[in-house]
C-alpha cells in the first residue's frame, strides 16, 4: 500500500505512526477530517495480521467516524485509532499511558474514547497522560457507550422493520446477531423483551453461550450466520463481513448491526445486497449512538440528552432511506451525500480544527 496515495484518496488529513519499544506500544492513529470539529473516535486494540492491515483498518475506521458524526448532527470530526497487540495477552498500564502521550501531542486534534479490545480501565489509564480522552468512569465521565450503541442500533433496526414491513414493532421477527461483545449483548436482550426470536454467535462459543442463557436466545455456530434464515442480520462484531462470499448466503429482507465497516467493499456490496433484495441500513448510522455518549462528555455529560439522541437514530435512519428510495440510489448514497452536504456546508466557515478543546472535569 503507498500511505500518501491511500491517504490521499480516503481525504485523509494526518496519519501518526507511534512506536514505544520498551512497552511494545505500535499504533496507528488516523484522522481523517476535522471540518466539524476535533477528531473523535475509540481506540482499538487487535492482533493485526500485518501492519498495513492495521492501517487500513484505521483509514477506514475513521473516514466512517466522520461521516457518522456529520449525519448524527455532531459537532465533531472523524478520528480513529488502532493499537498492534492480543487485547487478552498484551495489555499493561505502560502500553497505555505511553499510548495516551502520542495522543497528547495531538493536543486536542484527536480524542480517544473505548472501542474493541479496550475498556473502561485502558481509557483509564490513558487519562493518566492526557485530558484528550471519553468514556472514562467517574465524576464527569460516562463510561461504557456501548448501552448507547445498542439504543441506537435497536432504533435504527425498528426503522428497518418499518420500511420493510410497513411496522416498526420486532415482535415475532427472527433476528440473527453476529457477536456476543457489550453491544450485541446490550442489544439482544432489547430484542427479546420486544418480543423477537432472537440467534446469536460469537467466535468465543463461551460469550454467546453466556449472552443466550442470560436472555433467552438461541446460540447458533460462526459458519451459520449467514445462512440461518432469519427476517434480519445484525453484525455486531468486526467490519468487511458482507462480501462475495456471504452475501449469497443471505436469507434476510435487512441488515441492520452495530459493527463498523461492514461491506468489504462500499460499492459493489451495496449494490450486491440491493440485487438480492436486502434492505442494508448503513453501519455509521445506525451504530451513531456511541460517538453520541463520548461525544456528550466533550460539553458536559448529560445521560437523558444523550439517550433522547439515541432513540432519534429512528428518525435519521428513516430519512435516509426515504432518501433512497426517492432518489432510487443505494443506501449507502443517500446516507453519504447527506453526510457530505453538511461538511462542505460547514467546512467554507470552519476550515480544519486547529486548537485544542476544554473537556469539562478535566
Amino acid at each position: 500500500m503507498q500511505l500518501f496515495d491511500a491517504i490521499t484518496e480516503l481525504g485523509h488529513e494526518q496519519v501518526v505512526l507511534c512506536s514505544d519499544p520498551v512497552t511494545g506500544l505500535r499504533a496507528i492513529i488516523a484522522i481523517h477530517d476535522t471540518s466539524l470539529g476535533p477528531a473523535l473516535g475509540g481506540t482499538r486494540m487487535w492482533q493485526y495480521a500485518s501492519t498495513n492491515d492495521a492501517i487500513v483498518d484505521a483509514l477506514r475506521l475513521s473516514r466512517g467516524m466522520t461521516y457518522k458524526a456529520a449525519v448524527s448532527g455532531v459537532n465533531l470530526g472523524g478520528g480513529k485509532a488502532v493499537i498492534i497487540g492480543n487485547p487478552h495477552s498484551e495489555k499493561s498500564e505502560a502500553l497505555f499511558r505511553a499510548y495516551g502521550r502520542f495522543v497528547e501531542t495531538q493536543r486536542g486534534r484527536y480524542i480517544t474514547a473505548e472501542d474493541v479490545g479496550t475498556s473502561v480501565r485502558d481509557m483509564e489509564w490513558i487519562r493518566m497522560e492526557t485530558k484528550y480522552v471519553t468514556g472514562v468512569g467517574g465524576v464527569g465521565g460516562s463510561g461504557d457507550p456501548s448501552p448507547v450503541t445498542a439504543l441506537g442500533v435497536f432504533s435504527g433496526m425498528k426503522a428497518a422493520a418499518k420500511t420493510v414491513y410497513g411496522s416498526d414493532s420486532l415482535a415475532g421477527k427472527r433476528i440473527v446477531v453476529q457477536g456476543a461483545g457489550n453491544v450485541a449483548s446490550h442489544l439482544v436482550h432489547s430484542l427479546v423483551k420486544d418480543g423477537a426470536t432472537v440467534f446469536v454467535s460469537d467466535i468465543f462459543d463461551e460469550k454467546a453461550r453466556a449472552l443466550a442463557a442470560a436472555s433467552g436466545a438461541t446460540v447458533i455456530a460462526p459458519d451459520a450466520v449467514f445462512s440461518t434464515p432469519c427476517d434480519i442480520f445484525s453484525p455486531n462484531a468486526l467490519g468487511a463481513i458482507l462480501n462475495d462470499d456471504t452475501i449469497p448466503q443471505l436469507t434476510c429482507a435487512a441488515v441492520v448491526g452495530g459493527a463498523n465497516n461492514q461491506l468489504a467493499q462500499e460499492q459493489k456490496h451495496a449494490n450486491a445486497l440491493r440485487d438480492r433484495g436486502v434492505l442494508y441500513a448503513p453501519d455509521y448510522v445506525v451504530n451513531a449512538g456511541g460517538l453520541m455518549n463520548v461525544a456528550s462528555e466533550v460539553e458536559g455529560y448529560d445521560r437523558d440528552k444523550v439517550m433522547r439522541q439515541a432513540e432519534g437514530i429512528y428518525d435519521i435512519t428513516m430519512n435516509i432511506l426515504r432518501t433512497a428510495a426517492e432518489r432510487n440510489v443505494l443506501t449507502i448514497e443517500a446516507s453519504n451525500a447527506i453526510a457530505e452536504d453538511r461538511l462542505r456546508k460547514v467546512r467554507h466557515v470552519h476550515g480544519n480544527f486547529i486548537g485544542s478543546p476544554t473537556i469539562r472535569g478535566v
